[in-house]
């Protein structure tokens, strides 16, 4: 990330993204949705790439000039498609959520009923939330967990989707820590007469190894993201396996809902398909769920719930509830940030409290595996966390515990190759 010419024509600038990267440095990175991506594809996402306009796909484009871009998306196409077994791709959304509104608007018109997770029981804003275009163009139907177990209630999926009939239903999460099955819920939706949109943002990684099942063989239609488990850079992907949903799926990408793709974001999504397809990374989401289950050992050796009693995947959601009234989500993640640990609140099943508050937290364990932590790290990390959170306001452990978190950090050093 060579800064020469941003700090010597924009300092301002160029200061404030040192201290992203200081902040990077000098933080355990916990938040699940978050990642570290290779220098390559900093280098792909930084190029001249930026630079071109490509409206259309490779070989239909509405400008001329773009033999090497179209070379560059057909290269991610064809390496999502290999890293997913997917017979369609298509790798220009901008975000998940693009990539989640093109998908829907695919299978539901406005108006139309469609079924989702609940937020507040680990869903995402784009399966229903009335503050999103998904709550205010369709008729969402939520689903949620079954209260004994906190694990997705599929009788009441089931019962829902005959009563209620919907064009579409959603799977996946972004706050649930256990295995998701797809062929349940697909055969749930075609039951019903509905199509299944599986969206795998957080668990694409997982999904790509092998370490979480595939929805490819079940699902219509399947989102994601780019980054999170897959380590690329920030966007979103569409993949199915019916040619049929073929020319739908790409006019709802583009000119339904954006304009031309950023080849220079795509650019850099080949790149990390193409890390993701080496031995390696196997190897790598295996620590990730290695390291998931020893943050989880640490917490609860410290007293806190782990909500469903632990993980299958790369994140865990923390019952704050156990240490003590005043203990929110809100004031963990403030005071675990003030020792050098970065985590975000996240309500729980049942939640009573504001989601501004909440009761809980949520974990993940991608980024800092990136960085190098093993398991035993993790599981200390995750006894720190407890000791943090149990002890708010106590500046003895505070100190005690920002002092340990600098010594593990020091052994992991991020990006030692930039300055």
């Amino acid at each position: 990330m060579n800064l020469e010419h941003l700090t010597s024509q924009d300092p301002e600038l160029s200061a404030a993204i040192g201290d992203e990267l200081t902040r990077q440095r000098n933080s355990i990175e916990l938040i699940a949705s978050e990642n570290f991506v290779s220098l390559a594809v900093m280098e792909a996402v930084g190029s001249c790439l930026t630079n071109k306009y490509a409206e259309g796909l490779p070989g239909h484009r509405y400008y001329g000039g773009c033999w090497a871009v179209d070379a560059i998306e057909d290269i991610a196409r064809e390496r999502a498609k290999k890293l997913f077994g997917a017979a369609f791709v298509n790798v220009q959304p901008h975000s998940g959520a693009q990539a989640n509104y093109a998908a829907e608007s695919v299978f539901a018109k406005p108006g139309d009923t469609v079924m989702g997770m609940d937020l507040s029981n680990g869903g995402h804003l784009t399966h229903g939330s009335p503050a999103n275009f998904s709550g205010k163009l369709f008729n969402m139907i939520s689903y949620g967990l079954s209260e004994e177990t906190e694990r997705i209630d599929y009788d009441d999926v089931a019962a829902k989707a005959e009563q209620y009939k919907p064009r579409l239903i959603i799977a996946g999460a972004s706050a649930y820590p256990r295995i998701i099955d797809f062929e349940r819920f697909a055969q749930i939706a075609h039951d019903n007469g509905a199509a299944l949109m599986v969206d795998m943002a957080h668990i694409a990684g997982l999904v790509a190894t092998g370490a979480h099942p595939s929805p490819m063989p079940y699902a219509d239609v399947v989102t994601t993201t780019t980054h999170k488990t897959l380590r690329g850079t920030r966007g979103g992907l569409i993949l199915w396996n019916n040619e049929e949903l073929t020319k739908p799926m790409n006019s709802a990408v583009f000119p339904g809902s954006q304009g031309g793709p950023l080849e220079h974001v795509i650019a850099g999504k080949a790149v990390a398909f193409g890390e993701a397809l080496q031995p390696s990374f196997k190897t790598y989401i295996d620590n990730v769920c290695a390291n998931a289950k020893a943050l989880g050992r640490g917490m609860e050796s410290r007293g806190l719930r782990m909500v469903t009693g632990g993980t299958d995947n790369h994140l865990l959601l923390v019952d704050l509830t156990t240490a003590g009234e005043d203990v929110t989500g809100k004031s963990a993640e403030n005071a675990l940030d003030e020792v050098g640990i970065t985590v975000n609140k996240n309500t729980i099943p049942g939640e009573k409290r504001s989601p501004f508050v909440t009761s809980g937290i949520r974990v993940g364990s991608a980024a800092m595996t990136t960085r190098g932590f093993d398991e035993a790290e993790a599981e200390r990390i995750g006894q720190l966390i407890g000791d943090t959170v149990t002890h708010l306001g106590g500046e003895d452990v505070m100190a005690k515990v920002a002092a340990e978190v600098k010594e593990l950090l020091a052994r992991h050093p991020l990006y030692p190759e930039i300055g």
